[in-house]
């Protein structure tokens, strides 16, 4: 397992996250989860520290309670 804190490894998960996003382009941390555990091998801590990263970072943004993905 890489290294989750590294930006390198954010960036990873969000390409993970956006090849996998439902039809409804967006995510909650329960989509999260199982897609990041399965492609990144990282468990609920991890996912909602990456997930917080790329918020923070703006590659996510929140509207109503769920996750949408900018154009990176």
């Amino acid at each position: 397992m890489g290294n989750h804190h590294s930006p390198y490894f954010a960036l990873d998960a969000l390409e993970a996250l956006a090849r996998r996003l439902p039809d409804e382009r967006e995510l909650t941390y329960e989509h999260a989860y199982p897609i990041l555990n399965e492609e990144k091998d990282l468990g609920q801590p991890a996912t909602e520290d990456i997930v917080e990263r790329l918020y923070m970072k703006d590659y996510l943004y929140e509207v109503e309670g769920k996750f949408r993905l900018t154009d990176f």
